[in-house]
């Protein structure tokens, strides 16, 4: 070997050690400033709910602020863009859900991000029933009741949801083509302005996320009517599941969980991965999410990810049989 290929050598491999001493300094100095969570629905939906209680207990963990971003519209689709092009060094995460990561690929025609290759799936956070509400005022107070007034007047019974592609609303389609009952989809940008509107009995019902319904089931302001889970709910035990309510095989279940850009490094992805699921197994934790009605996950990215691959097939043909679409 000459003397110039000796140093040329030598150079490259400087360089080399030099390119890599950024990435190992930034994930063993990682967090160095503040996180920021993206939720792709407005403020005070059940997305919202977690991903606030998540980074209040990330904050503790992480020592660093974490922050929630709203960013609603196009049934999650526009805050999953945003984070799916986010930098990926571990400070722009977001919280998906079977929405953007099981239903919308099935709903849409056009997608601008992949659900799975443009994240990295860290764990599941926690699973949460629908439950159907109607405003007090409604003219039914059973599931039989209310699909015979809506099978007798064609249009008048409207549900809102947090957007199309939302649990809510593939719930609300998969009961409509089950049961033949004539119900009118109307869409918002998340679930708190839905909800707005159906306690002030501008729409009918709703499918909602239990934790964001709850709390108007128990003042008096929302009837509960039914879950959408093949079991009943500890939260409202006298609450009837739809299936037992007169639609057998009737189910669905929203889940929700954190991602970050794809190309995040493995440290940091390891280091948010571990920090999720020690916060999510507090029991302070756990108590919050329980009595909101959810079930609280964590898992390892391995077994989320397997978890939403399981969903995204089940979903679609949920899709294709209801013949919802969002476009």
């Amino acid at each position: 070997m000459t003397a110039a290929s000796r140093t040329a050598r030598r150079a490259l491999l400087a360089g080399l050690m030099a390119a890599a001493l950024p990435l190992g300094a930034a994930a063993q100095s990682y967090p160095a400033k503040p996180i920021t969570i993206i939720v792709p629905f407005s403020a005070g939906g059940t997305t919202d709910i977690l991903a606030r209680v998540l980074g209040q207990g990330l904050t503790t963990e992480l020592g660093q602020s974490v922050i929630v971003d709203n960013k609603p519209g196009a049934g999650g689709n526009i805050g999953a863009s945003l984070a799916a092009k986010a930098p990926a060094d571990g400070y722009t995460l977001f919280m998906g859900t079977v929405g953007t990561h099981a239903i919308n690929q099935s709903l849409y025609r056009k997608m601008p991000f992949d659900p799975v290759k443009d994240f990295a799936p860290l764990s599941l956070v926690a699973k949460v029933p629908n439950l159907l509400v109607a405003h007090p005022s409604q003219p039914f107070r059973t599931v039989q009741e209310m699909i015979a007034y809506a099978r007798a007047n064609p249009g008048k019974v409207t549900y809102g949801s947090p957007g199309a592609g939302s649990s809510p609303h593939v719930s609300g389609e998969l009961f409509r083509s089950m049961t033949g009952a004539d119900l009118l989809h109307v869409p918002y940008k998340g679930s708190a302005p839905a909800m707005t509107d159906l306690l002030g009995n501008q729409i009918s019902i709703m499918f909602d996320n239990l934790p964001s319904a709850i709390p108007h089931v128990r003042s008096g302001k929302l009837r509960p009517i039914a879950v959408t889970t093949a079991r009943r709910s500890p939260e409202l035990p006298d609450v009837p599941t739809i299936a037992e309510a007169g639609v057998p095989g009737y189910e669905a279940t929203s889940w929700f969980g954190m991602f970050a850009p794809a190309a995040t490094p493995k440290p940091v992805l390891d280091r948010l991965s571990a920090a999720i699921v020690k916060v999510l197994g507090q029991p302070e934790v756990r108590k919050t999410i329980a009595e909101q009605g959810g079930e609280v996950a964590g898992d390892t990215p391995a077994q989320f990810a397997a978890f939403i691959q399981a969903e995204g097939v089940k979903w679609s043909k949920v899709v294709k049989a209801s013949g919802a679409t969002a476009d």
